[in-house]
């Protein structure tokens, strides 16, 4: 369960993925199923999070991870590149993009 604390020492990642509605399931299938047998399981992983637009449009990803780094090695693994040339066929562009957390209300 992702926990939103301005103190909390870990990093957070929000990814936008910009697609079409006649893509969005089958993304949002590639992405959970990326999440369930690959990244959930990897070192420093805490918790992520899918969001849909209503339009079907856009993906939102929410994600934390202990360290920078490892959210980093995930992401230059050779599974997650091949998973990520799958993914960018169904999306116009998709950014992963870290955060700290700079306020909570």
């Amino acid at each position: 369960m992702p926990t939103i604390e301005k103190a909390a020492d870990r990093q957070t990642v929000i990814t936008t993925f910009e697609t079409s509605p006649g893509n969005c399931d089958d993304l949002l299938d590639l992405l959970t199923d990326a999440y369930e047998a690959f990244i959930s399981k990897q070192p420093g992983f805490i918790a992520a999070g899918l969001h849909v637009n209503d339009a079907q449009t856009r993906i939102a990803n929410y994600s934390q991870w202990e360290k920078r780094q490892d959210f980093q090695a995930m992401l230059r693994s050779d599974e997650m590149r091949r998973r990520n040339r799958e993914i960018n066929q169904l999306c116009r562009t998709f950014e992963p993009v870290m955060y700290d957390v700079a306020a909570t209300f």
